[in-house]
């Protein structure tokens, strides 16, 4: 609907393609490669760091660095930016100069250090799952640790990393914020341009050129084969203290600026200036919001992710509404305004809002609740079946609680997701309805930056408190599977 929506608009655009136009293309694919290529040289060696290496509090330090995640990249981009430059805040409080932090080069190590988790998480998987035989093997040959690593271990995870560089390139690609703030005209920054400037059929086009790289990088993803290889015993590395201590000082300049920069920025802000005009309703909105999209969401994803299990067609609608995923919030936001003039009942409404999170996030919410699904023993519907219970009493008593957990890891999954969206609720949230992402812009664009320190803290406080209920609710799966195969 979207895509058939901006074609629509799109026919009104005085051209397809000019001067302007190949500017903001190569920014982005710039933006896009710079980030990939970032987040691999980050990710990598921290996933052989924490897959490998046996670190003190090794939990700790994988979810330190795992920790950016739970960080919108716009809060990252709009504290860097403060921080760095003349007249930044490292400037007025040490004196020490410091270069501007924007353009392309500002933004590329923005997007890099907030989406190499996304490379360290699957090439960590791809690593525990490799047999470290080989490499013993190549060490009593003669060849030292670093070249076993570089010629046994990485040609066997380069799919691992293939895929989490293409999803850092998605996030590259359908980031609003970042560019906006650090300046770089990109295709998400000047859709919004377009829009503002009442220009909504050259915003479309823009939409659908945008739309063209995303179902490029998307075909791409879904080429990209796992490893699959015969298990074995992982690899163990057990360094001396000082080579221990080397490695995570090497990891502490992606900590501070990803992590404590921020953090420190805001704690400075709300020391200097207090809360200033911040108000509690704002939060409240937010949450009202993105409660009242979970809902929604794990409601049109239940079918869904029962059908998936149960057949072609299921897994058919599945596939489907993964394209709302690859879609970008500001080209999804642009399309629905159409739709929201076209329905003056629906239009700057909370319906409208919900069904653009809806369409984004449902398939956050089926994969959640599919993997649960999954795991459950068909034999107990079954066995209800033949003790006369329909499909309806079935699914409700039996298939319904023993889902509820991977139901409340999707909601909250969906829930962080809607908190931290920011470019489809600038353009479709009510008429004096702001959210704590949309009360953070305002205040960039007024340029009142000590007033972000209340919503940025409470957007990291919320995204970390929503990750810990969602990789709670994995973990309490993974106990019950492994009780259930141990009573039976």
């Amino acid at each position: 609907m979207p895509v058939l929506v901006l074609m629509v608009l799109a026919t009104d655009s005085p051209q397809l393609f000019d001067a302007r136009n190949l500017q903001i293309l190569s920014n982005t694919l710039s933006l896009m490669v710079f980030t990939a290529v970032g987040a691999i040289l980050i990710g990598v060696p921290l996933a052989l760091l924490t897959a490998y290496v046996k670190l003190p509090w090794a939990k700790f330090w994988l979810v330190l660095l795992a920790a950016p995640l739970a960080i919108p990249s716009y809060i990252g981009a709009f504290t860097l930016y403060a921080a760095f430059g003349p007249g930044g805040e490292i400037d007025q409080l040490t004196g020490l100069a410091t270069p501007a932090f924007d353009g392309l080069f500002g933004s590329s190590v923005v997007m890099a250090l907030y989406t190499y988790p996304f490379v360290m998480l699957t090439v960590r998987a791809s690593l525990l799952s490799l047999d470290a035989s080989l490499v013993h093997a190549a060490r009593t040959l003669g060849m030292s640790l670093f070249s076993s690593i570089w010629y046994v271990i990485l040609p066997r995870i380069t799919n691992g990393i293939a895929a989490g560089a293409l999803l850092a390139a998605m996030y590259a690609l359908s980031d609003f914020g970042t560019p906006a703030i650090l300046r770089l005209d990109t295709f998400t920054r000047m859709i919004y341009v377009e829009y503002n400037s009442f220009g909504l059929s050259q915003a479309a086009m823009l939409s659908l050129q945008l739309l063209v790289i995303v179902g490029l990088i998307l075909f791409l993803e879904s080429r990209v084969i796992g490893t699959h290889e015969r298990p074995g015993k992982s690899l163990s590395l057990w360094p001396g203290r000082l080579r221990t201590a080397l490695m995570l000082l090497a990891c502490l300049p992606v900590v501070i600026l990803a992590i404590l920069l921020p953090l420190t920025i805001f704690g400075i802000w709300l020391w200097r200036e207090g809360v200033g005009n911040f108000e509690l309703i704002y939060a409240w909105n937010s949450a009202y919001a993105a409660l009242f999209a979970s809902i929604a969401t794990v409601l049109f994803a239940l079918p869904v992710a029962q059908a998936a299990i149960s057949g072609k067609f299921g897994r058919l609608m599945e596939r489907v509404s993964f394209l709302g995923f690859g879609v970008p919030g500001i080209v999804m936001g642009t399309a629905l305004v159409y739709v929201g003039l076209q329905f003056s009942v629906l239009y700057q409404t909370m319906a409208l809002l919900v069904i653009a999170y809806v369409m984004r996030f449902l398939p956050l919410a089926v994969g959640a609740i599919r993997s649960t699904s999954e795991r459950l023993d068909p034999s107990l519907v079954r066995a209800a079946r033949l003790l006369g219970a329909s499909r309806k009493e079935a699914f409700r008593r039996i298939t319904f609680p023993l889902s509820i957990r991977g139901i409340v890891a999707g909601a909250a999954l969906v829930f962080l997701e809607v908190m931290r969206e920011l470019p489809a609720t600038l353009i479709l949230s009510p008429f004096d309805f702001e959210t704590l992402a949309t009360y953070l812009w305002r205040v960039y664009e007024a340029g009142y930056f000590g007033q972000a320190a209340i919503p940025g803290l409470l957007l990291v406080v919320i995204s970390v408190l929503a990750l810990a209920v969602m990789f709670y609710g994995e973990r309490w799966n993974q106990t019950d599977v492994l009780e259930d195969t141990y009573h039976s």
